[in-house]
């Protein structure tokens, strides 16, 4: 091999972490051909997932094409190599902050990804034991904070982290090599967990989860709900926080918070909370 392709071969050892993803475009740009790639592949310095996604394989896995893949690594991919904008969100930001009542082994069986852009189709081509739920960042709130996503070198890893806790997110390490997985922290999640209320979150599944809530960051909840479009959501949100009557209800500033006009029929034959003028499940009652 002459010593422009060792060189490129080490440029990729040394550039492309074990075990992440990364697709063909992101190799073309770095002169890495298709031949090249093939190349690559039938010598076994790149393992292709599926059709123009490629990995460096770990370095002890099965020849099964997508063995031990991870949906942690697929989602840190997209974060840290391909600078996507996705983050996990919702339910499954809160179970891996242990605010689920039970999980199964495994971890999460749903990952609920929030991003501001179509998800890739080759994610859904994927051999995984976790579906992923994509959702539209933007229709829940004005900020673009998800933006941040790969602008991670030392120079503004400082500056990207403070700006991503202001709106709501943070990081937590994944795997051997403690890669950065980008997730909506509690006070934003469950914001977005209310947005499924009542279509594929159940009030009951929402109360368990309000329960456990028990030290949100009042000027944080002050931040998201002005940012927060929908009327739904924040209405939902202060008649949950009023029932289970957590100390950091009393300190969240209402000012600047739209709560809209009119009424929102959530439950079918449900009643009427009159103060946030939502229909609740008949059982409950907007105070424990």
């Amino acid at each position: 091999m002459s010593s422009q392709p060792q060189g490129k071969l080490n440029w990729l050892q040394l550039n492309l972490p074990e075990g992440l993803l990364v697709d063909a475009a992101w190799l073309q740009r770095r002169g890495y051909s298709s031949a090249l790639r093939s190349k690559y592949v039938k010598h076994g310095w790149l393992q292709q997932i599926v059709r123009g996604v490629y990995r460096r394989p770990p370095a002890t896995f099965s020849a099964a094409v997508g063995q031990n893949l991870r949906w942690e690594q697929v989602v840190i991919s997209l974060q840290t190599m391909l600078h996507l904008p996705f983050v996990v969100g919702g339910r499954t930001a809160l179970e891996l902050q242990g605010f689920a009542h039970y999980l199964s082994p495994g971890g999460p069986r749903e990952i609920h990804l929030y991003g501001e852009r179509r998800v890739p189709g080759w994610v859904f081509k994927l051999k995984l034991e976790r579906s992923f739920i994509f959702h539209n960042a933007e229709k829940l709130f004005r900020d673009k904070a998800i933006r941040y996503i790969g602008k991670q070198s030392d120079s503004t890893r400082k500056d990207v982290t403070a700006a991503a806790l202001r709106s709501g997110f943070t990081f937590q390490m994944w795997g051997q090599w403690q890669w950065p997985l980008m997730l909506s922290l509690p006070e934003r999640a469950i914001l977005e967990l209310l947005d499924d209320v009542p279509q594929r979150e159940t009030f009951q599944q929402a109360d368990a989860l309000f329960e456990g809530l028990r030290n949100l960051r009042p000027q944080l909840l002050h931040t998201l709900l002005v940012e927060c479009r929908s009327v739904k959501v924040k209405r939902l949100f202060l008649w949950f926080a009023e029932r289970h009557g957590h100390p950091w209800m009393t300190k969240v500033d209402h000012t600047g918070i739209d709560l809209g006009h009119g009424k929102r029929m959530l439950v079918s034959g449900g009643k009427l909370d009159t103060k946030y003028d939502i229909t609740v499940p008949e059982k409950f009652d907007a105070s424990r």
